[in-house]
């Protein structure tokens, strides 16, 4: 195949996505969430969505076109995918095989199920990627490595994979900025970014930096309509567990009911926990932002005013250059030699 005829594929598999009856992606959901109660039918959706937004025909040709269309040499690319929320590891499937590598897929057990649905898709639209498409247990036969994990695993990633070029990716978490001059609506859109995943997502918005005497009631009352997160067992439990934790050390927080929000320096919250950190003026906000920028994923502001950030509740909906860990990952595909 040629890099023409790859880049038709998947956007065949866009369009395909994006025709999936509701029945389907209902059974896709119920399969799935077998595997994995956190991916249920709202998140699986989601998530389908987004990569047809990802495999649009248009933005698709242009980022394509910013890399070189063929490798010197087709390599065997190692790919230990993340599995924290559906179908997370599909960019890498479409950056190696788009630049026209053999992929080598390590699939997380947390989603298995999906990420072969999928393959088996694009592989029905185009039958000649099965030779250049594998699931395995073991990498030894790559050339070349991308690997996301935590900050623990990526130590593991480095010893094994650091000899031969490769992508290593640790944790990270999104931040979004609140000025206290959002409207309603805009702080309502902000719940995605906060909820969508159920937060397990290191797009999901886990801290805010709030002005110095913030009132933190406007933000919980446009939060409201997602008060149907605490349906899942999972997510209450969380909320109860923190919640009790908060309470039995006498965390001063405020509770919506389903959300815990508390000061705590910390980027990454747990499930059902957001925090925040105030700021006293802008300089002081862009100080706090710089020393957190190796951590932060994704940054977002009302409108996506801000420098360099998205509009509220477009967090998990990244265009396809938007690299995870800010690493281009088509350019090391690109140069490899």
């Amino acid at each position: 195949m040629n890099h023409s005829e790859r880049l038709a594929a998947f956007v065949a598999l866009g369009h395909h996505l994006t025709q999936l009856p509701d029945e389907e992606i209902t059974e896709l959901a119920y399969r799935t969430r077998n595997q994995n109660p956190w991916f249920d039918r709202p998140n699986v959706a989601a998530a389908i969505k987004g990569i047809a937004h990802l495999l649009q025909e248009e933005p698709l040709r242009h980022w394509a076109a910013r890399y070189r269309p063929e490798p010197t040499t087709p390599r065997q690319i190692g790919v230990v995918m993340a599995g924290n929320i559906p179908l997370v590891g599909f960019h890498d499937l479409l950056c190696v095989l788009l630049s026209g590598h053999t992929l080598l897929a390590k699939l997380s057990k947390d989603d298995t199920f999906l990420m072969r649905w999928i393959s088996s898709e694009l592989l029905r639209l185009e039958p000649r990627f099965a030779e250049h498409l594998q699931f395995v247990e073991r990498l030894n036969a790559a050339d070349a490595f991308i690997a996301t994990g935590s900050d623990n695993t990526s130590r593991y990633f480095e010893y094994y994979f650091g000899k031969k070029p490769n992508i290593i990716r640790r944790n990270r978490t999104s931040l979004a900025i609140i000025t206290g001059r959002e409207s309603e609506h805009d702080l309502g859109l902000l719940g995605a970014d906060i909820f969508r995943y159920y937060g397990l997502g290191c797009r999901n918005v886990s801290k805010l930096y709030v002005p110095e005497g913030y009132n933190f009631k406007e933000l919980l009352d446009s939060l409201a309509p997602w008060h149907h997160i605490l349906d899942h067992n999972r997510y209450q439990n969380n909320y109860d567990y923190n919640k009790s934790i908060l309470l039995v050390n006498r965390v001063p927080h405020f509770d919506s009911g389903f959300l815990l929000v508390t000061e705590n320096a910390q980027l990454v919250s747990p499930i059902s926990v957001l925090h925040y950190s105030v700021y006293t003026s802008e300089i002081d906000l862009v100080d706090q932002l710089t020393d957190v920028a190796a951590q932060t994923q994704c940054l977002v502001s009302s409108g996506g005013l801000y420098p360099g950030s998205f509009p509220f509740g477009r967090a998990q909906e990244p265009g396809v250059a938007d690299y995870a860990d800010g690493v281009d990952t088509m350019a090391f595909l690109a140069e490899l030699a």
